[in-house]
């Protein structure tokens, strides 16, 4: 006799939304060791059985925070490289804060294979979308990079950089943060002259 599949709530549900917000929030403020289904249900003000029955296991509450961040990354970076200003939007996406979440997920990658493989496929997925949106937006802009820098070389050291100086500000450190924004600010006016009073932060 075959086994009924277990239900499961639905994705647009008020409830489901409350605590993928609380995981989320859990795992910034205290890392991803403290993403537990009974953590995240106390923290929710509901039943454990009520996680479980949103996801089936602690990983499908870590996939389902992963892909719903993904999709508003995603959207929003081909937003932000399509305008007027697109090195300054790379350099913002790539030091911005909400990059802590990824290293959370990155340390997370290390214990699990499924959240790992997730993260891989879609930081591929990311990369792609973010290198076609600036090379149309560098185009749009009339941007001429350096000779020998291609959009794909930017893109992978603006990335470096920004969230090498977002994981040493995280840990305290900060020498040497001061002179290396006041560079990249520099270069970013050189290009693109000071930022739009209405970019997005």
């Amino acid at each position: 006799m075959t086994a009924t599949p277990r239900r499961m709530g639905a994705e647009n549900s008020k409830t489901r939304l409350l605590l993928l917000d609380t995981a989320q929030r859990l795992m910034l403020e205290e890392g991803y060791a403290a993403v537990g289904v009974r953590r995240v249900a106390r923290e929710a003000e509901v039943a454990p059985a009520l996680v479980l029955y949103y996801f089936r296991t602690l990983d499908d509450l870590f996939l389902a925070m992963l892909r719903r961040r993904a999709d508003k990354e995603l959207e929003r970076a081909e937003r932000l490289l399509s305008g007027p200003q697109p090195l300054r939007a790379l350099w913002r996406l790539s030091s911005h804060p909400g990059n802590a979440l990824t290293t959370e997920f990155a340390a997370l990658a290390n214990h699990r294979k499924d959240i790992r493989a997730e993260l891989a496929a879609i930081s591929e997925r990311y990369r792609e979308v973010q290198l076609e949106a600036l090379t149309r937006g560098l185009e749009q802009a009339g941007t001429q990079l350096p000779a020998g820098m291609s959009p794909a070389v930017l893109l992978v050291l603006t990335n470096a950089v920004g969230r090498n100086l977002m994981m040493e500000r995280a840990l305290g450190m900060t020498t040497g943060h001061e002179e290396a924004l006041a560079f990249v600010e520099q270069v970013l006016h050189d290009y693109e002259g000071d930022p739009a009073r209405a970019a997005e932060r």
